[in-house]
Protein backbone atom coordinates (compact mmCIF):
# COMPACT_ATOMS: atom_id res chain seq x y z
CA UNK A 1 0.00 0.00 0.00
CA UNK A 2 1.34 3.33 -0.87
CA UNK A 3 1.01 6.08 1.84
CA UNK A 4 0.18 9.37 0.82
CA UNK A 5 3.39 10.93 0.66
CA UNK A 6 4.00 8.61 -2.60
CA UNK A 7 0.52 9.47 -3.88
CA UNK A 8 0.02 12.71 -3.77
CA UNK A 9 -0.08 14.89 -6.64
CA UNK A 10 3.09 17.58 -6.18
CA UNK A 11 1.72 21.31 -6.13
CA UNK A 12 2.51 23.53 -8.98
CA UNK A 13 0.97 26.97 -9.78
CA UNK A 14 -2.05 26.87 -12.12
CA UNK A 15 -1.16 27.07 -16.28
CA UNK A 16 -2.50 30.30 -16.67
CA UNK A 17 -0.42 31.70 -13.68
CA UNK A 18 3.01 30.10 -15.16
CA UNK A 19 2.12 31.64 -18.71
CA UNK A 20 1.34 35.15 -17.39
CA UNK A 21 4.72 34.99 -14.86
CA UNK A 22 6.71 34.79 -18.13
CA UNK A 23 5.14 37.52 -20.08
CA UNK A 24 5.73 39.77 -17.44
CA UNK A 25 9.47 38.92 -17.33
CA UNK A 26 9.64 39.17 -20.99
CA UNK A 27 8.15 42.43 -21.23
CA UNK A 28 10.12 43.80 -17.82
CA UNK A 29 13.07 42.52 -20.26
CA UNK A 30 12.01 43.82 -23.25
CA UNK A 31 11.10 47.56 -21.63
CA UNK A 32 14.64 47.61 -19.62
CA UNK A 33 16.50 47.33 -22.64
CA UNK A 34 17.66 43.52 -21.51
CA UNK A 35 18.74 44.78 -17.79
CA UNK A 36 15.67 43.46 -15.67
CA UNK A 37 15.91 40.37 -14.41
CA UNK A 38 18.64 39.05 -15.39
CA UNK A 39 20.80 36.61 -13.06
CA UNK A 40 24.13 35.36 -13.58
CA UNK A 41 24.52 31.57 -13.38
CA UNK A 42 26.93 32.26 -10.11
CA UNK A 43 24.25 33.83 -8.11
CA UNK A 44 21.86 31.31 -6.97
CA UNK A 45 23.46 28.40 -9.27
CA UNK A 46 21.31 28.78 -11.90
CA UNK A 47 21.14 32.12 -14.36
CA UNK A 48 18.30 33.11 -16.80
CA UNK A 49 19.63 33.68 -20.83
CA UNK A 50 17.83 34.84 -24.54
CA UNK A 51 17.36 32.38 -26.34
CA UNK A 52 17.27 33.20 -30.55
CA UNK A 53 16.10 30.36 -32.44
CA UNK A 54 14.59 30.07 -36.01
CA UNK A 55 11.36 29.05 -35.70
CA UNK A 56 11.07 25.37 -37.41
CA UNK A 57 7.40 26.45 -39.55
CA UNK A 58 7.82 30.16 -40.20
CA UNK A 59 11.47 30.65 -40.33
CA UNK A 60 11.65 33.54 -38.43
CA UNK A 61 14.11 34.96 -35.00
CA UNK A 62 12.20 33.57 -32.19
CA UNK A 63 13.13 34.34 -28.91
CA UNK A 64 12.61 33.38 -24.90
CA UNK A 65 13.87 33.53 -21.25
CA UNK A 66 14.71 30.44 -20.14
CA UNK A 67 16.93 29.30 -17.27
CA UNK A 68 20.45 27.58 -17.71
CA UNK A 69 22.74 25.68 -15.70
CA UNK A 70 26.73 26.08 -16.32
CA UNK A 71 28.56 22.82 -17.37
CA UNK A 72 32.12 23.91 -18.53
CA UNK A 73 31.79 25.69 -21.59
CA UNK A 74 28.20 24.61 -22.31
CA UNK A 75 24.50 26.00 -21.45
CA UNK A 76 22.54 23.53 -20.09
CA UNK A 77 18.75 24.30 -20.05
CA UNK A 78 15.25 21.84 -19.47
CA UNK A 79 13.00 21.93 -21.66
CA UNK A 80 9.98 21.75 -19.67
CA UNK A 81 7.42 24.01 -20.88
CA UNK A 82 6.01 25.16 -17.99
CA UNK A 83 5.59 21.86 -16.84
CA UNK A 84 2.96 21.34 -18.89
CA UNK A 85 2.92 17.99 -21.41
CA UNK A 86 4.34 18.36 -24.50
CA UNK A 87 7.76 19.92 -25.66
CA UNK A 88 8.05 24.01 -25.91
CA UNK A 89 8.11 25.80 -28.79
CA UNK A 90 11.74 26.56 -28.32
CA UNK A 91 12.75 23.08 -28.47
CA UNK A 92 10.61 21.87 -31.53
CA UNK A 93 12.66 25.05 -33.55
CA UNK A 94 16.10 23.70 -32.01
CA UNK A 95 15.56 20.28 -33.03
CA UNK A 96 14.57 21.43 -36.57
CA UNK A 97 17.37 24.11 -36.61
CA UNK A 98 20.05 24.01 -34.13
CA UNK A 99 21.82 26.85 -34.19
CA UNK A 100 21.17 29.58 -31.90
CA UNK A 101 22.13 32.72 -30.45
CA UNK A 102 22.00 33.19 -26.46
CA UNK A 103 22.84 36.21 -24.73
CA UNK A 104 23.72 36.65 -21.26
CA UNK A 105 23.36 38.79 -17.58
CA UNK A 106 27.00 40.01 -19.06
CA UNK A 107 24.81 41.16 -21.89
CA UNK A 108 27.01 39.17 -24.45
CA UNK A 109 25.96 37.36 -27.25
CA UNK A 110 26.68 33.70 -28.46
CA UNK A 111 26.45 31.66 -31.43
CA UNK A 112 25.39 28.00 -29.87
CA UNK A 113 24.60 24.67 -31.48
CA UNK A 114 22.25 22.70 -29.35
CA UNK A 115 21.64 19.21 -28.90
CA UNK A 116 19.42 16.73 -26.27
CA UNK A 117 21.85 14.72 -23.70
CA UNK A 118 21.18 11.35 -23.62
CA UNK A 119 21.97 8.69 -21.57
CA UNK A 120 24.41 9.09 -18.51
CA UNK A 121 25.29 12.90 -19.63
CA UNK A 122 21.83 13.16 -19.16
CA UNK A 123 21.57 11.64 -15.90
CA UNK A 124 24.59 13.76 -14.95
CA UNK A 125 22.91 17.13 -16.40
CA UNK A 126 19.90 16.00 -14.51
CA UNK A 127 21.04 15.63 -11.40
CA UNK A 128 23.45 18.79 -11.59
CA UNK A 129 19.97 21.02 -12.34
CA UNK A 130 18.42 18.96 -9.21
CA UNK A 131 21.04 19.44 -6.84
CA UNK A 132 21.15 23.26 -7.78
CA UNK A 133 16.50 23.32 -7.41
CA UNK A 134 15.76 20.22 -5.15
CA UNK A 135 12.22 21.20 -5.41
CA UNK A 136 12.68 20.15 -9.47
CA UNK A 137 11.67 16.45 -9.73
CA UNK A 138 8.22 16.41 -8.28
CA UNK A 139 6.82 18.62 -11.13
CA UNK A 140 8.91 16.89 -13.45
CA UNK A 141 6.91 13.60 -12.17
CA UNK A 142 3.63 14.84 -12.96
CA UNK A 143 4.92 15.24 -17.01
CA UNK A 144 4.11 12.05 -18.86
CA UNK A 145 6.74 13.22 -21.06
CA UNK A 146 10.25 13.20 -20.45
CA UNK A 147 11.56 16.58 -19.60
CA UNK A 148 14.80 16.76 -22.59
CA UNK A 149 18.23 17.98 -21.00
CA UNK A 150 19.33 20.63 -23.68
CA UNK A 151 22.97 21.54 -23.95
CA UNK A 152 23.81 24.01 -26.18
CA UNK A 153 27.32 24.27 -27.19
CA UNK A 154 29.23 27.30 -28.04
CA UNK A 155 29.97 27.74 -32.04
CA UNK A 156 33.74 28.87 -32.72
CA UNK A 157 33.45 31.46 -35.41
CA UNK A 158 35.90 29.58 -37.80
CA UNK A 159 32.91 26.31 -37.45
CA UNK A 160 30.22 28.56 -37.56
CA UNK A 161 29.71 29.17 -41.65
Amino acid sequence: MKTSATTSTPRTPPRWFVHTAWRVHRALHRLSGGGFLWTPANKRGWGALQLTTTGHKSGQPRSVIIGYIEDGPNLVALAMNGWDEGHPAWWLNLRTRPDARVRLARRSTRAVRAREATGGERDRLWQRWVDTDPDLTAPARTRLTETPVVVLEPVSRRSAG
